[in-house]
């Protein structure tokens, strides 16, 4: 099969499938509308971080201005009092930080000290154990604020395309981190919502282990064990993941991650590198690629630990050497190609993926409009649901406390005082070091079926994506403790009783519409 002169993001492609591999089946049968989900998983910002005025922008000279459609839903943020009189102290009062201050450091975001500030549900501790004070050389505006700067959010004159798809299709605003954690934990914890069951290997070369792992599980961000390009300490895990699942019943699907392309290629003897760098809107260059943000690495059934390329556009989503990890330069290839999976991880390189100290809300804001302005011109559109997710809260001000749906009693839990989290009985497999639900979390679906300007606040966590995907295949569950077991509907965002016709496209660059239909 060829299909040439297919538009991508305003270049002419011409894309052929030459080589045969075998194709998955089974991945048109759905309990729902919908064939292709697509998660777009990004980094480290909290509900409050991003959505806490929504609606409500300030729209000050010269920003980018955001004015909301009428009657636009409200959410459950800090416009209740908690500006002007928040529990965490004077001096410590959220402030609004403005689109030149859209690069800051990063906070503080392990598994203790994200209970710590959490303070059994007082949320009143946050600048003692999760802010961290910004370099007055580095962020010059940022650093009177000292560990209080922990306390800042964006409005809709920086968010303003999150802003804007929540505008015209669903939020939550009670979605959660499985459990307490950073970024590997909120990786794994989307792949297979089970973070405990680390297998026999786990190398201590950077004496960071104990840090990352308590009571065989992950609590914070080793490498994965299979994986070429590491930094750091890497563990394994054994159980399965979603793509086991997808696996099993010929479902297509791939994780594309940016700087997935070796900077040198793996040769017996030489394991592959991973120094290619991408740029910043300030023109600074990030290293691209990150191991620890891949979950599926962490597996031996759905790893490409020495980073090889597919066959031919024709694997993508299939079995074949990559089995199933990519560059994200391959979703674009197959998408071209008129391959898009069925289930589709996508992984911004670190300069767009909105991780404070290394991308900011602006270049990750580029990189998602081009994504979805880009899969709104496929045929595929009226039958897709792109879910934007993010891995942990980076430590940031929120003013919610989950239900703690699974307690934990290890030295490394601080939830309800030293070493607990709750009584410590964890209710799905025994497993400590799980203490969650974790921080609130940003999630909006853009689709077709998403329910329109419309807020939703059933309880939802990371492992309610994987849950989505498991029961709309037809999968089962992964079991042994998952978090899916008890993961609430993202499905009551999505209306599938009618389709609305819209087309939404914005600029990647100021976040606002350009063109919309319905």
């Amino acid at each position: 099969m060829t299909r040439n002169f297919r538009w991508m993001a305003g270049l002419l492609v011409v894309a052929s499938l030459a080589v045969a591999v075998p194709m998955a089946t089974g991945q048109t049968s759905t309990k729902t509308p919908i064939k292709h989900v697509v998660i777009i998983f990004q980094e480290n910002e909290s509900f409050d971080h991003y959505f806490g005025s929504y609606p409500s922008a300030k729209n000050p000279p010269g920003e980018t201005r955001f004015i909301a459609r009428p009657n636009t839903p409200s959410v459950n943020g800090l416009n209740h009092g908690l500006l002007t009189r928040n529990p965490n102290g004077t001096g410590s009062q959220p402030f609004r930080l403005d689109p030149s201050q859209n690069y800051t450091c990063d906070q503080t975001h392990n598994y203790t000290p994200e209970q710590q500030a959490f303070d059994a549900g007082l949320m009143d501790k946050f600048p003692q154990f999760t802010g961290k004070a910004c370099s007055a050389t580095t962020y010059p505006s940022l650093a009177q604020y000292g560990a209080g700067v922990v306390m800042g959010y964006y409005d809709g004159n920086t968010t303003t395309a999150l802003w804007n798809y929540a505008q015209y299709y669903a939020m939550s605003d009670n979605f959660h981190g499985s459990t307490f954690g950073p970024s590997a934990v909120g990786a794994i914890n989307l792949a297979s919502g089970m973070t405990g069951g680390i297998d026999l290997r786990a190398d201590d070369a950077y004496g960071d282990l104990a840090y990352d792992v308590v009571n065989n599980t992950v609590i914070g961000d080793p490498d994965p064990w299979y994986e070429d390009c590491i930094s750091y300490d890497h563990v394994a895990l054994g159980g399965k993941n979603i793509g086991d699942l997808l696996n099993a019943k010929g479902v297509t699907w791939g994780w594309f991650q940016g700087g997935f392309t070796p900077s040198a290629p793996y040769s017996p003897g030489n394991p592959a590198q991973c120094n290619t760098t991408t740029n910043r809107l300030d023109g600074t260059p990030e290293v691209a690629y990150a191991g620890y943000h891949n979950p599926f690495q962490f597996y031996a059934s759905t790893s490409n630990p020495h980073h090889i390329a597919p066959a031919s556009v024709a694997e993508v989503g299939n079995n074949g050497p990559a089995n199933h990890i990519y560059d994200l330069s391959y979703f674009w290839q197959a998408e071209a190609a008129g391959n898009l999976p069925a289930v589709t991880f996508l992984k911004a390189a670190r300069a767009q993926d909105g991780h404070p100290a290394n991308s900011s809300p602006l270049d990750e804001q580029g990189w998602i409009v081009n994504v979805i302005n880009q899969l709104q011109q496929l045929p595929e559109w009226s039958e897709t649901a792109v879910f934007i997710a993010w891995d942990d809260s980076d430590g940031w001000y929120d003013h919610v406390i989950g239900p703690i749906l699974n307690q934990s009693a290890t030295t490394d839990d601080a939830l309800s005082g030293a070493g607990a989290c709750g009584s410590g009985a964890d209710s799905l497999a025994g497993v400590q070091g799980r203490c969650g639900y974790g921080p609130r979390l940003p999630f909006v679906v853009v689709s077709q079926y998403a329910r329109e300007n419309f807020v939703g606040s059933t309880v939802l966590d990371q492992s309610s994506i994987t849950r989505f995907i498991e029961d709309n295949w037809s999968l089962g569950r992964i079991g042994t403790g998952s978090f899916d077991a008890i993961a609430g509907d993202v499905g009551t965002l999505l209306d599938f009783t009618q389709k609305r016709n819209v087309l939404l496209i914005l600029n990647p660059s100021t976040g606002q519409v350009t063109g919309v239909t319905e």
